[in-house]
């Protein structure tokens, strides 16, 4: 699967808009690409994640004990693709902003694989690999659907992306005046 299948995949499921929107990360784009309207649809995201899972065995030399999802966007790919990976899936979720594993215990030296929906600026994966860190695990990839960076990210293990797709993104006080004439809209989940 490429780059163009995958935005196929998304475009097939209303989930690339167009607009001003506040990004996660606070960035401003004009374009949103709205995975709960792929993940909705079980077979699009099994397509997506299976694919995933073959390209994350083909990058990640050895065995894989978890998958690990950052809380909320990463928990449905990261359920999906651990099942084809046949490895349990875990997720880490804020307390008090910050990012903890809450709800299970990783043994040390877990090799785990983080896995994301859509990395813009890798903040998410950052966090999570601080997280597991601290409890012991190695971290030894992380993967998403979309990379927004088109490669450019830099996550502090390999970034492993189903697609690469460049998006503009600004900050707040730097908008192109085609962007500061629509009013924005914040459509993620982040400080919700």
């Amino acid at each position: 699967m490429n780059t163009q299948d995958v935005l196929s995949v998304f475009r097939e499921a209303g989930a690339v808009l167009e607009g001003h929107f506040i990004l996660t990360s606070g960035l401003r784009s004009p374009v949103f690409l709205q995975k709960a309207r792929v993940f909705m649809h079980a077979d699009k995201t099994e397509r997506l994640c299976k694919a995933l899972a073959d390209k994350i065995r083909a990058n990640v030399p050895g065995s894989i004990d978890y998958v690990v999802g950052p809380a909320v966007g990463g928990l449905i790919p990261a359920y999906e693709t651990s099942r084809h990976l046949a490895v349990p899936a875990i997720w880490v979720e804020r307390e008090g902003g910050i990012f903890r594993l809450r709800r299970f215990e990783i043994e040390k030296g877990a090799r785990v694989v983080i896995v994301e929906d859509i990395v813009t600026t890798g903040l998410s994966i950052r966090e999570t690999i601080e997280c597991l860190r601290e409890l012991g695990a190695e971290v030894v990839a992380a993967a998403c659907i979309i990379d927004r960076s088109a490669g450019k990210v830099d996550v502090g293990v390999p970034l492993i992306a189903l697609a690469e797709y460049e998006v503009p993104a600004y900050p707040a006080d730097k908008l192109p005046p085609e962007l500061a004439s629509i009013p924005p809209v914040k459509p993620g989940s982040r400080n919700i």
